[in-house]
């Protein structure tokens, strides 16, 4: 078992039972409990487990970790995962781009397209892509969230829903193992709930740090996506239940940036 299967073994199995000890997780993964503690402080780092005395339990629900901190986590799986998109976004196609770190390093990648129409609730991400002399960048109205730029409220849902487009590209703070797509603020959820209703193709973003990541607020459902875009395999359970929904899954190799 790889390093990476097995956290996300260890994500999944807590997530299930609430609490695990150090004990029990190296008997059940035969190794030592000095690799398990290792295991849960990358993952406590990755804010996916907490880590407690004598084993690991779950994640906050109600809070994100700040923005500054998110927009250099995980930034090599995120370039990987947005050059990915980029390729296959035809030039000349329509988008909503949601707010997140994930969408905004897709917004560069984009830069590579030609002729794109872009409606964000996300300032950097409009930031980004208005300096392209062929791009048509539309901001929603709303309230700004100045912790990260996001554009919320009941204006922001009303604006996008004004229009239909072809693809929206969303970014997600945790995927359940059942699916459920999960975030942390309820005006924003309200907004992306909107965005992929009046989208042709959901285009959803995520590192593999987002599978089994505890959040509150319930955002809909991986079958509501198209496409899932990720830099590794999800655990047995998730890629079930992917297949079962018709997501094509993509996992984005370090091939496809050359």
């Amino acid at each position: 078992m790889t390093i990476n299967t097995r956290h996300e073994n260890i994500v999944e199995l807590v997530s299930e039972r609430g609490f695990m000890t150090i004990e029990a997780l190296a008997e059940h993964f035969e190794v030592t409990p000095q690799t398990i503690r290792r295991d849960i402080n990358t993952l406590d780092e990755a804010g996916r487990l907490r880590r407690y005395h004598g084993g690991a339990g779950l994640a906050t629900s109600t809070s994100n970790m700040a923005y500054a901190e998110r927009s250099i986590r995980n930034l090599e799986e995120k370039q990987r995962i947005a050059q990915t998109i980029a390729a296959r976004v035809p030039d000349n196609s329509s988008l909503f781009i949601n707010i997140g770190t994930t969408t905004e390093t897709i917004a560069k990648a984009l830069l590579a397209r030609r002729g794109l129409t872009v409606i964000t609730n996300n300032l950097h991400v409009a930031s980004i892509l208005c300096s392209k002399d062929d791009f048509t960048v539309i901001i929603a109205g709303g309230m700004v969230r100045n912790r990260d730029g996001g554009i919320i409220g009941e204006a922001t849902e009303e604006f996008i829903r004004q229009f239909k487009v072809d693809i929206a590209i969303i970014g997600i703070s945790g995927i359940d193992s059942d699916g459920d797509l999960l975030d942390f603020d309820y005006q924003e959820v309200r907004v992306a709930q909107a965005i992929i209703e009046h989208s042709r193709q959901v285009f959803l973003a995520a590192d593999h740090t987002k599978f089994g990541r505890n959040a509150m607020i319930r955002l809909g459902h991986i079958s509501q996506a198209t496409h899932l875009f990720t830099d590794c395999q999800p655990s047995k359970r998730l890629s079930t239940c992917i297949t079962e929904s018709g997501v094509n899954l993509v996992i984005a190799t370090d091939s496809e940036q050359e």
